[in-house]
């Protein structure tokens, strides 16, 4: 599927002066947003990415964008967060969205485009040599803004405001549970736990659904679990945000702290401090998306 991209971004660094703001400083911090043009409701996103404490390399990405797809704007998300080096996370955000457009059936099932998109980004990255993995967590906005579809593998989450009330829209694919863990035992892998430690997939990835993580592959997959729905005039915003983000909130408190923000992008930056504030270490990452009737 051809088509002319565009956006009208903000992207930028975060104007932080001199890095203080919400009363910590974070020079490392990358924010910025946009609106739609075209849709209605109109849509208007903020991001916001913190690097981690760990001394490691940045291995979390995002993608936020308007796409015109042949006339159509198209809403472009997501929130990726890499395990093992940053090489299939990287991947993940400059091939995930273009290999669902790229699928015939996008328009009439965007579903199943967003299906085989990420199953299609998984065979590319095993067929590689990308070491590690990642998790991700994506939403598309079609039909003029009146269609969310949200997808996930691993631990990035997605939550919708409606009315006020948070709604999770992802699955945690967490090994611990009956049905990841029996997925994985199906395939002929081990869920383990070391006490005080998170579960692991052959005692090793504390998800048990990720892109890549070849060496694994053979007890995992990449196939993500899907949410489809209409955007009425109860949904006022969606967050995608890292696992450094919700390990510190509960999916009510962040949805508390965008409904006292009004801007998209201040409040993707207020949630990624204040997770630090809660001493997340990990890299964290969030994108609000606010739906604006017109």
């Amino acid at each position: 599927m051809g088509g002319k991209v565009y956006s009208r971004n903000l992207e930028r660094e975060s104007d932080l002066g001199d890095g203080w703001k919400f009363g910590v400083r974070h020079e490392n911090m990358n924010s910025g947003g946009g609106e739609s043009v075209q849709m209605q409701p109109q849509a208007i996103f903020g991001f916001s990415l913190l690097q981690g404490l760990r001394g490691n390399p940045m291995e979390d990405f995002h993608v936020a964008e308007f796409r015109n797809i042949d006339g159509e704007e198209i809403g472009l998300f997501g929130i990726i967060d890499s395990h093992g080096g940053p090489c299939v996370g990287k991947y993940v955000q400059q091939h995930l969205f273009d290999n669902i457009l790229n699928e015939g059936g996008v328009r009439l099932d965007p579903a199943g485009a967003t299906r085989d998109g990420y199953l299609l980004t998984d065979r590319n990255i095993l067929e590689g040599s990308h070491a590690g993995g990642c998790s991700a967590v994506t939403a598309m906005l079609v039909d003029h803004g009146s269609r969310l579809i949200v997808a996930n593998v691993g631990d990035a989450r997605a939550v919708l405001a409606k009315n006020g009330i948070a709604v999770q829209l992802s699955v945690d694919h967490d090994p611990g549970s009956p049905t990841e863990r029996a997925s994985v035992e199906r395939r002929g892998g081990m869920v383990t736990q070391i006490p005080g430690d998170h579960w692991r997939v052959d005692g090793l990835v504390s998800v048990a659904r990720a892109f890549g993580d070849k060496s694994l592959k053979e007890h995992m997959t990449a196939r993500p679990d899907l949410a489809d729905l209409v955007v009425d005039l109860s949904c006022e915003f969606l967050i995608l945000g890292s696992n450094g983000l919700w390990t510190v909130f509960t999916n009510q408190e962040v949805v508390d702290i965008v409904h006292k923000t009004k801007d998209p992008m201040n409040a993707a930056q207020e949630l990624v401090c204040e997770a630090r504030n809660r001493y997340s270490e990990d890299d964290i990452s969030c994108a609000v998306i606010q739906f604006k009737e017109l």
